[in-house]
């Protein structure tokens, strides 16, 4: 039962990867069928990352009272219908509109299957987890990509990666009585009803709570920029079609891919922090690439080296979280991580939006560069603050 569950919790990391490239790589298309600047899918993408703040905010309470599983259900549900919603969509009204249920599927299960996997499963099995979520995210844009080459139109992209989350619904569903058994043989940080959730407020307090918040704005602002405009850079600053540039996006997503199932192979003999180190010179070299003056070929590079370097950052943050603070404020702590992921997703992609509209969308690898820098001086505050905590405790 127990590796059937891990199968299950593996399908709904794909469920997590797929909308999450879709809006990158439909956006040229998209912009110009509702008349409205290209820097208006920062617009959605803030709308979608509100959503996921005020439920990832909200994942430790749900959690102790529902569960991880039918949290999970629910929340790819409303993601499925969200979709759907955006497929019928007929002006940037109503993409707005479904942006909403959107957001609001995503936070909670993010942040509650996440820690569920930090506290019962070993490093590589997050990382593999999280392989699973690049394949989703690496499957729409080719979706996208191939309806738009087929004429068909950007509105059966999201009409198709709908379908199929209804089907991954009803997968969830089917496998409910697996996460009741897992409960009942002892989940005690799910089953533990004699301790409140913690408030926002006794969460910052907590030593290093600052700097990780801090590091997972930074890591999916830049994750989050690069997946949104990167085919607007391809196009507007690199001269590519909007066709071809959805499917150079999706290298992006493949490096991520590919980067987290051999992370999960590095793990064996490398902790989190080794991890993450090397995450972020591969994110450096890439970003370096984008400068280069070789046109599509070095973009190409680039973007596939960001994605290698990003791999390993997010799966292995997380992983570290309940032995930085805490099995039993691990819950807590990850939700507000989660929230403060998504605050970078829905502040820095609409900015750099700004900055291309009134400087050039050349200015996208030196945006990059900005968040990295502060992402590292972060993360290594955040180590410098746990370890000092760990050593007064032991002695």
């Amino acid at each position: 039962m127990f590796q059937l569950l891990l199968t299950v919790i593996y399908v709904a990391f794909i469920s997590l990867g797929l909308p999450d490239s879709l809006l990158g790589s439909a956006w040229p298309a998209m912009y110009r069928e509702f008349g409205v600047p290209f820097s208006y899918a920062g617009v959605i993408s803030m709308m979608i990352a509100a959503g996921t703040i005020i439920s990832s905010l909200q994942s430790d309470r749900l959690t102790r009272k529902w569960g991880t599983g039918k949290i999970t259900v629910i929340s790819v549900f409303l993601t499925a219908a969200a979709l759907l919603g955006f497929a019928a969509s007929r002006s940037f009204w109503m993409l707005c509109l479904w942006a909403l249920p959107y957001g609001l599927g995503a936070g909670s299960v993010d942040a509650s299957l996440n820690n569920y996997v930090a506290l019962h499963y070993a490093s590589r099995h997050m990382n593999w987890l999280h392989c699973m979520w690049g394949i989703g995210a690496s499957f729409g844009p080719y979706v996208m990509g191939y309806v738009l080459t087929g004429g068909q139109g950007w509105n059966m992209g999201y009409r198709y990666i709908g379908i199929l989350q209804i089907g991954l619904t009803v997968i969830l569903m089917l496998s409910l009585p697996l996460w009741k058994k897992r409960e009942d043989t002892g989940n005690v940080v799910e089953k533990d009803s004699s301790g409140k959730p913690l408030t926002l407020k006794q969460i910052v307090k907590i030593p290093g709570a600052k700097e990780v918040m801090v590091t997972f704005f930074c890591y999916c602002a830049l994750e989050q920029t690069t997946g949104l405009w990167a085919s607007s850079y391809l196009v507007l600053y690199r001269g590519a079609s909007a066709e071809s540039a959805a499917g150079f996006a999706s290298m992006f997503f493949i490096g991520i891919t590919l980067g987290r199932a051999l992370g999960g192979f590095l793990t064996i003999k490398l902790d989190n922090t080794q991890m993450v180190r090397i995450g972020q010179g591969f994110i450096l070299t890439g970003v370096l690439s984008l400068l280069l003056p070789f046109g599509e070929s070095s973009s190409l590079l680039g973007l596939i080296f960001i994605g290698l370097g990003c791999a390993p950052v997010y799966p292995s943050l997380i992983h570290a979280t309940p032995s930085h603070f805490g099995a039993d404020r691990s819950q807590a702590v990850v939700g507000v991580q989660m929230a403060s992921a998504y605050a970078g997703t829905c502040l820095m992609p609409p900015l750099f939006g700004l900055m291309a509209n009134y400087i050039s969308v050349m200015m996208l690898p030196f945006y990059l560069l900005a968040v990295l820098a502060l992402m590292a001086v972060m993360h290594e505050r955040l180590l410098k603050e746990v370890s000092g905590i760990q050593t007064s405790i032991c002695l």
